[in-house]
């Protein structure tokens, strides 16, 4: 493959470094449900981060005696092993117990996706994935002064008959080849696909940062 080739896995722009000092609210709860998430995933011990962005995910995990190990296509993230992740051939089958890939396929050429899925189920036992939904979001909430409830109404604008390109990476400012609601990438498409590698454990739209939603995956290998 030609360096210069379409068919590559995107990176950020050049002001990643910039980027990977910023901290938001939405770093801190994507954490505590990765946190979360990991509770289905049986007795964890060892986890590979891939995407590990401002590495307040991976503190947390050492933090909470977890064994992580970092994973990135992009060398200024100091990832602890360097590498795209539709290969993960440094790596043995059930080298880990789960992975976790937060907002990081999108970033994959479609060609490359069932080839990255495959990977994660031969490595891990379970992979925790998520995805970053297309379009506008607008959430009405409902606090209940009852057992902590919470009710929650969301909606998308976005045009779902539009189809990623795939191999070209025009979209969202040349960062993202697909998102999840476009055309082919549907919540059951996604499940479809999802199940040729994988059974699902659990999927679901986070209520407290939106433009998420969450896949918790067992391995099928």
């Amino acid at each position: 493959m030609k360096k210069d080739s379409v068919l590559l896995p995107s990176v950020m722009p050049v002001d990643r470094e910039q980027w990977g000092q910023q901290l938001h609210l939405c770093n801190f709860v994507n954490a505590y449900y990765q946190y979360e998430d990991i509770q289905s995933c049986g007795n964890v011990k060892k986890i590979l981060i891939i995407g590990p962005g401002q590495g307040l995910d991976t503190n947390i995990f050492k933090w909470r005696g977890f064994e992580v190990t970092t994973f990135d296509i992009d060398e200024t993230f100091r990832p602890d092993v360097i590498g795209s992740a539709h290969d993960l051939s440094m790596f043995g089958e059930k080298n880990f117990d789960v992975i976790i890939a937060s907002h990081v396929l999108e970033h994959l050429p479609i060609p490359y996706l069932d080839q990255c899925l495959a990977e994660f189920a031969r490595v891990s036992a379970y992979s925790i994935i998520y995805l970053p939904v297309a379009g506008r979001h607008f959430q009405f909430q409902i606090k209940l002064d009852v057992k902590g409830i919470t009710l929650s109404f969301m909606f998308d604008l976005f045009n779902f008959l539009h189809k990623p390109d795939g191999v070209t990476a025009r979209y969202c400012q040349g960062m993202h080849y697909w998102e999840m609601g476009m055309r082919g990438f549907t919540s059951g498409a996604l499940a479809r696909r999802f199940s040729n590698h994988f059974s699902i454990v659990k999927n679901y739209r986070n209520k407290d940062w939106n433009p998420s939603y969450n896949w918790i995956l067992k391995s099928k290998a």
